[in-house]
């Protein structure tokens, strides 16, 4: 990152101004800037003139005669540091105020605050609220009220401090096409805040965190042992309850993120950086919950309800914005943006940046549940919802998602996760999916009941005596469809500009839904990955609208994008995107079948030929698409190329329609906002 390039040596800028003394020099007067240390490589230096270097016991004591325990300075916030040491650990405090010990992860007392004094500088742990100290009698480094005045020293043989690596080479390319086009991908369906949703203790790891990797990618402490304590994940994988995994994050990273996973943390920041510089330019965020599951999962330490849960996701992802922004030069420099019309979207793209776009998927928006037939909510509680939700930002959302609501009835899930999602279901309106015998063309997902899954890790959602529903034989369709509510919801977002997602609607919703549609012959309508039945995109597509199929496994995406493509209406441009639903509790593409004999090949080009792009590496693990899939979010470039491979004959047509997905997503929001 260029903050780091910029002052990694501390040479250039921090000598100049005397920030810091070489070995045996006299340090100048001037103060150090404790603002601008992130990266550099210091010893510690107390006024007896000894430097501070480990001792047998995993502790710290001030008896050096040469700089042997440098330190990497890792910035967690202004003026406030990481020392990471060459045995790849961390200074930390120890036991409440008694002593430094080293530590193997980073946290709230491993951080340090600076504060410069003359050529000197005072070290504080903020977490125990003390300074560091050596000791005038042993030498030894301790916590005091008062602490000991160091002096910073340039130096060499710091570690590299802990992080995954982007492992492509080469600059994200900028402008426009001729014909003044944006060029680059577009996720149109993915959860980089999902780590705060349903409670926020269900996915492992966060995607960032000011303590650096060691603090992020954690995973969740209920997995004990081995993986048998991932109730939710094993049930969902179909392997309950005998799934087991190694639970250990950096460095090894043995057993996720996987590709399968669905509780562990596939969208780190660095991996999100990748996935950029590979050629993603606009990134849909989904605010997700939900607030049944959220009241059913035991762990938990956020708040339930959905517009509560969309409040913090909302706060978190302006933070990672400003978090990246501080690493990469300041506020506004950073590779990403959060957008809020199409025109800055435009203006970020052709900069070479990433446009994030904001929206919602939970399932009772502005509380519009139904309990026993009753909504939950009236139209002043969806005016006040979608006015709340656009001053966060939000510019496209859903209807209704998993659980029938206020607005409308769902497309139901099926299999093992369908049978959950059910039982959550009737936890959350007081009864099971209601389903008829299809008798149109197009269904919704055939419900299955399986009682001895509900005997098992889901008895406590049902009442003794419940009677589990007897379902007509299939094709299924949710007998429930658009309500007026509904239609009011929708009607308020077409008058604001906020794009309207189809999926996860019932066969009888999605009707309603499109005849509205098309009867104010509104564009703002996208399917973001597949979450309907495939005869709805050509009315999508003819009404100026977007669809992009889920990111599955590159030989299926290439069936998908065919049916996607067969539907195009000849008065739009033609472009689409993916939805990987990273997150969101889907899985991630799994390595082509026949990737043994046909590998992808690395290093390779990105799409645009700009840059290249070798396998990723995140501690000790190395990743390959050939042999993990799509393990975590920044293999991205890599399933792109890996998609030429699976389209054959087709690549270069799939290639063009994927670069010009931000394009044609960005048409049909500049569409949106002048209708009407």
């Amino acid at each position: 990152m260029a903050h780091r390039r910029r002052v990694v040596g501390l040479v250039a800028a921090a000598l100049v101004a005397g920030v810091v003394a070489l070995p045996g020099s006299s340090p100048a007067a001037a103060a150090p800037d404790v603002n601008d240390l992130d990266g550099g490589c210091v010893a510690l230096k107390a006024p007896s003139g000894k430097y501070v270097v480990r001792n047998a016991l995993g502790g710290y004591q001030a008896t050096g005669d040469a700089p042997s325990q440098p330190f990497r300075l890792q910035e967690t916030a202004q003026a406030s540091y990481l020392f990471y040491g060459t045995a790849k650990d961390f200074l930390g405090t120890g036991l409440g105020v008694l002593g430094v010990l080293k530590a193997a992860a980073a946290g709230p007392r491993t951080e340090w605050r600076l504060t410069a004094s003359g050529e000197t500088v005072t070290i504080t742990s903020p977490a125990a609220n003390r300074q560091l100290a050596a000791d005038p009698i042993f030498s030894t480094l301790a916590l005091r009220a008062t602490g000991t005045s160091f002096t910073f020293v340039e130096t060499t043989g710091c570690a590299t401090a802990p992080e995954a690596e982007v492992d492509v080479e080469g600059s994200p390319f900028t402008g426009t096409t001729p014909d003044g086009e944006v060029r680059g991908v577009v996720d149109l369906h993915n959860h980089l805040t999902s780590f705060e949703f349903i409670g926020g203790d269900i996915i492992c790891g966060d995607p960032w965190s000011p303590y650096g990797i060691t603090a992020a990618l954690v995973d969740c402490p209920d997995h004990e042992p081995n993986g048998l304590g991932a109730w939710w994940e094993n049930l969902a994988g179909g392997g309950y309850p005998t799934f087991t995994h190694d639970t250990t994050g950096w460095p090894t990273f043995t057993d996720w993120p996987k590709h399968n996973s669905w509780t562990h943390q596939a969208s780190y920041y660095k991996w999100l950086e990748r996935a950029w510089r590979g050629g993603l330019r606009v990134y849909t965020n989904l605010f997700v919950n939900n607030a049944a599951l959220c009241e059913i999962y035991p762990l938990k330490h956020n708040p339930c309800e959905d517009m509560a849960s969309i409040r913090l996701q909302a706060q978190r992802i302006y933070e990672l914005q400003d978090f990246i922004d501080a690493r990469n030069g300041g506020a506004g420099q950073g590779w990403f943006r959060i957008v809020r019309d199409p025109a800055q979207a435009r203006s970020v793209i052709e900069q070479g940046k990433l446009a994030v776009v904001l929206g919602v998927e939970v399932s009772q928006p502005f509380g519009c549940g139904i309990r026993n037939g009753v909504p939950q909510c009236d139209q002043a509680d969806i005016d006040a919802g979608l006015d709340e939700l656009y001053d966060l930002g939000v510019r496209r959302m859903f209807v209704c998602h998993k659980f029938d609501n206020a607005l409308c009835g769902v497309r139901f899930d099926g299999g093992t996760v369908g049978v959950v999602v059910n039982a959550a279901n009737f936890y959350s309106t007081g009864r099971f999916w209601q389903a008829e015998t299809c008798t149109g063309p197009a269904h919704d997902n055939t419900i299955s009941v399986e009682s001895d899954i509900l005997a098992g890790p889901l008895s406590g959602l049902l009442p003794p005596g419940v009677t589990l529903p007897v379902y007509p034989s299939a094709p299924h369709c949710n007998i429930n469809g658009l309500t007026d509510l509904g239609r009011y919801a929708m009607e308020g977002m077409m008058s604001r500009g906020i794009m309207i997602d189809v999926d996860h609607m019932g066969v009888r919703s999605m009707d309603q839904a499109l005849d509205l549609l098309e009867a104010n012959d509104y564009p703002g309508v996208v399917s973001s990955h597949s979450w309907l039945d495939p005869s709805y995109y050509p009315r999508i597509l003819s009404l100026g609208g977007v669809a992009g199929p889920y990111g599955s496994g590159t030989q299926q995406f290439v069936e998908d994008w065919h049916t996607v493509k067969a539907a195009a209406d000849p008065d739009y441009e033609f472009g689409t995107g993916a939805g990987f639903d990273t997150g969101g509790f889907g899985h991630q593409p799994p390595p082509r079948a026949d990737a043994a004999a046909h590998p992808l090949e690395y290093p390779f080009p990105t799409f645009d030929g700009g840059s290249t792009v070798d396998h990723q590496r995140t501690g000790e693990r190395v990743y390959d698409l050939n042999v993990d899939g799509m393990a975590h979010y920044g293999l991205l470039p890599d399933w792109l190329a890996d998609l030429r491979i699976a389209a054959g004959p087709d690549a270069t047509e799939i290639t063009n329609d994927m670069a010009r997905g931000a394009e044609v997503y960005l048409q049909t929001w500049e569409r949106s906002l002048a209708w009407g």
